[in-house]
């Protein structure tokens, strides 16, 4: 059972390529954490999380919805995180999470996707889409044969920097900057209500048809790039930026 969360569409894409190779279901998280409450998961095979990397780490609200979970029969799992470049101690503390759910921790995967985070980057351009996913083609098949096989996924410790950056840094970064304060719409808002729907923490509600933000955002960026209009922009630091969207089926490149 392979579950994935993906608000721009590169976990998605990932996720396709886990069931090329195992030929699992494929389960949509953003129902089950918009829902709320302990999940019931129960699986013959073993199990298959793929999510972005938030401030290196696996997406709190991922970890909470795993964490509350009620899981019975098979209970070895497999995690793959997509990312701009690296997950520092991200494997660390999955362990943990694992150990505290009573799953068997069968490693982590990192594969480093088209960067979306627009609140601190640039956008990704086309040239730089494609080649990211290029890169990503291989290291994902071979991620998937290894899951297929029931191997562990091969892991690289983390250094002393991955560790501040997955640790501290990490906590002060939700803290003081993931944010939903600086969310405005502009007048080219069509109300089509998209942005309510893709939150997965049910954070955005339509009050006289224009988003209005409720203060549990987790960045991970749906209103944004997915708005059909263009009309969200968080501060001035998403004005004039493209936005991104993976809608590509794998293996597909261009």
């Amino acid at each position: 059972m392979i579950y994935w969360f993906s608000a721009t569409g590169n976990s998605r894409y990932a996720a396709q390529a886990i069931r090329a190779a195992t030929g699992d279901m494929c389960v949509d998280l953003l129902p089950l954490l918009r829902e709320g409450g302990a999940a019931r998961v129960e699986s013959e095979k073993p199990l298959v999380f793929v999510c972005p990397t938030y401030s290196w780490g696996m997406p709190r609200i991922v970890e909470d919805w795993i964490g509350k979970a009620k899981f019975s029969g098979n209970r070895a799992a497999y995690f793959v995180l997509t990312c701009g470049a690296q997950i520092g101690a991200a494997p660390a503390q999955i362990q943990k999470l694992c150990a505290r759910c009573g799953l068997e921790y069968r490693g982590t995967a990192a594969v480093p996707m088209p960067d979306n985070y627009l609140m601190l980057f640039p956008s990704p351009t086309q040239e730089e889409i494609h080649e990211s996913l290029q890169k990503a083609v291989p290291l994902l098949e071979r991620t998937a044969a290894v899951i297929a096989r029931g191997e562990l996924l091969p892991e690289e410790k983390a250094g002393l920097m991955g560790r501040l950056c997955s640790g501290p840094v990490r906590s002060m970064f939700y803290s003081f900057y993931v944010k939903d304060k600086n969310f405005s719409v502009s007048s080219a808002c069509v109300s089509c209500g998209l942005c309510a729907r893709v939150c997965p923490l049910k954070n955005i509600v339509l009050r006289d048809g224009r988003p209005t933000w409720n203060g549990a955002c987790t960045h991970c960026t749906a209103c944004l790039n997915l708005c059909p209009a263009g009309a969200i922009e968080y501060g001035k630091k998403t004005v004039g930026k493209p936005r991104y969207r993976n809608n590509k089926t794998f293996p597909d490149t261009d």
